[in-house]
């Protein structure tokens, strides 16, 4: 065969560079975003934010005096000379309160303002809402969650330092405490020493003659420190280490404490088990005993180290708010989540003025001339990625917001009902409403939070799949979970619905789902089983 040129036309779909970055853009949380703007601002000088990262912070004024937040000065003064709650007529800080004012920024938009521009205006009353409400829920308010209170009165504290604190003041030789130190540092973290002294006293050099003799005390003057339970080498040792502080703090009678002291050592699984029957028989004792003997074992602690473990708290925040209207529900855009982007100003009019044609230059100009051209490329590259990024940053969170009204318009009773009102929902619906391809749905929903009068839920949840009911319709799998939490929660605990009997109740109501269906949908909501739920 001869070596020959051919030509050939064909068509293929390529994605522009702005393309690329727009769909990467929208697949990414609200943190990945930051941090690649960050990364962005970082390596286009260009591009710079509009707003003060800052703007939240209480500064320090030169003579000591504090100065308040950007954001607090902004509505101590009322939006438009009016206080943020006032044409609500709702409590302020509350952002599902009506607004017989519509949709706010509605008229901003309608007069031509950019798009970025009216979604952060339309947020403000909101965000001072949200500034006020976004740090209430899951606090730990509960009056009953003391553990949550021990883990923060005790944070920043490890369970070493706390157990060394302690050591330093007692009354032992340097030897036990040195020992005593060794076993510290194999705790693991939950407080447990789930190493064998035998191990330990292996491992140490032979010139030291440490004996188990020795460890075992050491191991002894360990289980007295605070918190009670550490230094256990099972579940069962951790509980009987406290059950004598546990009966004296609850004022426990010793018969109680007895009787406590008996299930851990010998009936713990059955416990777990609340196969409260067969502990009767083998105790011995009537049932309120027993009752107040459990009370007791509840209020211990089987990881008495977790208080002292120092994780990050996770925290989210929403994409989207939804408040009531006069029109309905309504989704706005949290603007404490949007970054205000701009190019800089004084390098464009720059460059604009260096592509005006300039005099003729000599030759012993040309090479910074060259110079000069090929800065100006760069900076002009550099230009076009910055608006690029603009322009993206903007239209992400407008297709953010048009799927979110649309999720919140398909699931209204939900927003009014709460989860047994949500209806069946896939993404090719919403992708046929909004006019987008069911993967860029997948990308809007995925990573994307909505703050709701139920709580901050991924957009991911508001879709389900269907169950068929005896009426020819369709029940949401998502109501169908909901309606067995609501079941389960309502029952008499002393006897407790089983699978079958929760398939029964719901086949009463119209939806027909199997025993096994139940059974899925239960273990995803964590609840137990039958067994497990049973009470005195």
């Amino acid at each position: 065969m001869k070596p020959s040129l051919q030509m050939r036309q064909s068509q293929h779909l390529a994605l522009t560079p702005q393309l690329q970055q727009s769909i990467r853009l929208l697949q990414l949380s609200t943190l990945e975003l930051n941090r690649e703007i960050e990364q962005i601002l970082a390596q286009n000088p260009l591009l710079e934010r509009d707003d003060d990262p800052h703007g939240a912070v209480v500064r320090l004024h030169n003579d000591g005096s504090l100065q308040p937040a950007t954001g607090d000065e902004g509505f101590a003064g009322g939006l438009n000379g009016t206080s943020p709650g006032d044409d609500s007529g709702g409590p302020v800080g509350d952002p599902f309160a009506a607004d017989p004012g519509g949709t706010p920024g509605a008229e901003a938009q309608a007069a031509g303002v950019d798009g970025a521009e009216a979604m952060d205006g339309s947020g403000l009353e909101l965000a001072h809402a949200w500034s006020l409400e976004g740090g209430g829920r899951g606090s730990g308010d509960d009056p009953d969650d003391d553990r949550g209170k021990e883990h923060a009165a005790t944070t920043g504290t490890s369970l070493r330092e706390h157990l060394m604190q302690q050591l330093a003041g007692a009354r032992c030789t340097a030897r036990d405490r040195a020992l005593v130190e060794l076993l510290v540092d194999e705790l693991e973290e939950d407080g447990y020493l789930r190493t064998d002294l035998a191990e330990v006293a292996a491992a140490l050099p032979a010139e030291l003659e440490v004996d188990p003799d020795e460890l075992r005390t050491a191991l002894r003057l360990l289980h007295s420190l605070d918190p009670a339970g550490v230094g256990a080498r099972s579940v069962p040792e951790c509980l009987l280490l406290q059950l004598p502080q546990a009966g004296q703090r609850l004022g426990a009678s010793p018969r109680t404490v007895e009787t406590a002291r008996r299930i851990v050592e010998q009936h713990l699984d059955l416990l777990a088990a609340r196969d409260f029957g067969k502990l009767l028989k083998l105790l011995r004792c009537d049932e309120q005993a027993l009752r107040d003997a459990r009370q007791l074992i509840q209020s211990l602690d089987p990881k008495p180290g977790n208080r002292f473990a120092q994780h990050s708290p996770f925290f989210v925040v929403p994409d989207v708010v939804v408040r009531r209207t006069r029109e309905g529900w309504r989704a706005f855009l949290n603007p404490e989540v949007i970054p205000r982007l701009r190019v800089n100003d004084l390098y464009a009019r720059i460059l604009k003025n260096q592509r005006a044609p300039a005099a003729p230059r000599v030759a012993a100009d040309a090479a910074a001339t060259d110079n000069r051209t090929a800065s100006t490329n760069s900076l002009s590259s550099q230009l076009q990625e910055a608006r690029w990024l603009v322009k993206n940053v903007q239209q992400r969170f407008e297709t953010i917001l048009r799927v979110s009204q649309e999720i919140v318009d398909r699931q209204n009773a939900f927003f009014s009902h709460g989860a047994v009102a949500m209806r069946p929902l896939v993404l090719r619906e919403i992708a046929e409403a909004v006019g987008l391809h069911e993967s860029t749905i997948s990308r809007v929903t995925t990573q994307k939070y909505m703050l709701t009068p139920y709580g901050t839920l991924e957009l991911k949840y508001f879709f389900g799949s269907h169950v068929a009911t005896e009426s020819g319709g369709a029940a949401s799998s998502t109501a169908i979970r909901a309606l067995i939490k609501q079941l389960i929660d309502e029952e008499d605990s002393t006897q407790p619905l089983s699978d079958s009997r929760i398939a029964e109740v719901l086949g009463e109501q119209g939806i027909v789902v199997a025993r096994r269906t139940v059974a899925k949908y239960r273990e995803a909501l964590k609840l137990p089983p039958v067994s497990q739920r049973k009470a005195l």
